[in-house]
């Protein structure tokens, strides 16, 4: 008689704990297969998106030269033979911009560094690089 009562008659008290434990494994399984899918489709489109860019810059400084032109130093790395043209931006204190240019980089070599000369309506305050793209053969 001790015996009947050390196991409750199943199904009288919700799922027993093997269904649970069932339940929890294949939760735990179609988890990590999620996960791994999702990192796989992260890890795909950082792959496709670095690879997809030919011209790659980077702003390595500014200084403001005048109320009219501040000068900006940036480093490009493109395939030798291609031409790049990165966009940079120029800012007043209160956010605004204050001058657009486009400069293009057209040396048979694979990295460039250079400064160049941004026009600007009125003194700014910070620089920025928009991005890098190769240039079109409408622009050459």
């Amino acid at each position: 008689m001790a015996d009947a009562r050390v196991k409750p008659p199943e199904g009288r008290y919700g799922r027993s704990g093997t269904a649970d434990a069932v339940t929890d494994r294949r939760l735990k399984i179609i988890g990590a297969v999620l996960g791994a899918a999702l990192l796989g489709f992260v890890a795909w489109a950082g792959v496709s998106y670095i690879s997809g860019q030919k011209v790659t810059g980077e702003l390595t400084g500014f200084q403001v030269v005048s109320d009219a032109e501040i000068e900006v130093n940036i480093a490009i790395r493109k395939p030798s033979g291609t031409d790049g043209v990165c966009t940079v931006r120029a800012q007043a204190e209160d956010g605004l911009e204050v001058g657009r240019a486009d400069f293009r980089f057209d040396e048979d070599v694979d990295s460039v560094h250079r400064s160049v000369t941004l026009r600007t309506t009125e003194r700014a305050t910070a620089a920025e690089l928009m991005g890098c793209t190769e240039a079109t053969s409408a622009a050459r």
